[in-house]
């Protein structure tokens, strides 16, 4: 499963793509979908350092978005300063630590189920990203 994550510290609100790779384009509609939440109020993105991360393309297009959004790399290797780790773990613990899944549609489903959890109930996380706010 490849998953795509940010999460909006303030408001406790997760935003995810599933998707079946991690490169540059996926990122970057990702990133399309996190801006027709965002252009308006403006926001920092904080992000790790994964390869498709540092595209250029990728770069371009935060250059042409900077009028709206601030772009900041974590250092390397710093999950604990990574919020949406903190949603990673929370995901594990309520829907697929010590789980098996006959299939992939049922692994699916239980991430369905919990990512629509924290995106309806945002105090279900809000407790882990305290320390981030």
């Amino acid at each position: 499963m490849k998953i795509l994550g940010a999460v909006e510290l303030w408001h406790a609100r997760f935003h995810y793509q599933q998707d079946t790779v991690f490169n540059a384009s996926t990122y970057l509609a990702f990133l399309h979908r996190l801006a027709s939440h965002y252009r308006r109020s403006g926001a920092i993105l904080i992000q790790d350092n994964a390869s498709y991360h540092k595209d250029a393309e990728v770069w371009s297009w935060f250059k042409s978005n900077r009028h709206w959004l601030e772009v900041h790399p974590l250092p390397p290797y710093s999950p604990e300063f990574n919020p949406t780790e903190r949603v990673w773990q929370y995901t594990r613990k309520n829907g697929t630590h010590n789980r098996y899944f006959a299939s992939q549609s049922e692994l699916v489903s239980t991430l369905t189920r919990v990512f629509g959890d924290m995106q309806s109930y945002p105090e279900l996380i809000r407790p882990s990203l305290l320390p981030f706010c």
